[in-house]
């Protein structure tokens, strides 16, 4: 199946304004279609919940047509939710078409390493402040947005750590999509020198600053979009 929408927490030129936990959704469903090339061949249902200062956020991608047969890649986090933000402990991604490829990460705080467990193998590397998985980092986001020109993250895809470094090129764009009408804050990939590294996110400020759309091309050149179609909130 295609692939979908991916040191310290550093401040380059801008900080990042905290919004209070008690603001942010206890629950959220979001639904998006996924397109390669304009045509749909996925869906994706993710699911957060927040209660007694612990959080879980779930995505469930199901493939459409021909990728059904690749069965569902469900991703996990779950965590703290800190006067930071979301604070991951352990993130997991499980592949129902090969199992062995299936990633589990813990976040060891206390002893500051990142241990990731591929193919029943297990490597650690040093765990960097303000961290997130795959996941997470988006959902910080309802927490936490970017207030400069660029921002970096670092970002584990359960096989490596890896520092995500993102422009702001508009903020307040009005943006259409399936589940409605959004001001968004568009940002892009700073470091992309190929187009497969190309990746473009658009934070809703009515979906608490979620995406409500992604942009990015896979190995083959193929345009990958995602779109949000529903939002449910309490």
């Amino acid at each position: 199946m295609p692939k979908l929408i991916h040191c310290r927490l550093l401040l380059c030129g801008l900080l990042l304004l905290p919004m209070l936990a008690a603001a942010a959704p206890k629950q959220i469903k979001a639904e998006y279609e996924a397109t390669r090339n304009g045509l749909p061949f996925a869906t994706v249902t993710e699911t957060y919940t927040q209660s007694n200062g612990r959080y879980r956020v779930e995505s469930v991608t199901q493939g459409l047509g021909v990728y059904a047969l690749f069965g569902k890649r469900v991703q996990v986090s779950e965590g703290e939710v800190t006067a930071d933000g979301l604070k991951p402990q352990h993130f997991e991604l499980r592949r129902e078409d090969n199992p062995k490829k299936s990633l589990f990460t813990d976040f060891d705080w206390a002893a500051n390493q990142l241990r990731m467990k591929i193919k029943n193998k297990q490597t650690s590397v040093p765990l960097q402040k303000g961290a997130q998985d795959l996941v997470s980092f988006v959902y910080q986001f309802m927490f936490r947005q970017p207030t400069g020109s660029e921002f970096k993250l670092p970002v584990t895809t359960g096989k490596t750590l890896q520092t995500y470094h993102y422009k702001v090129t508009e903020r307040k764009v009005p943006l259409q999509v399936p589940a409605g009408k959004f001001t968004t804050m568009h940002l892009v990939n700073a470091e992309a020198t190929e187009l497969e590294d190309e990746k473009e996110l658009w934070l809703g400020a009515e979906s608490y600053f979620l995406p409500v759309r992604l942009v990015m091309h896979d190995n083959d050149g193929g345009k990958i979009e995602q779109q949000l179609t529903s939002l449910h909130a309490e």
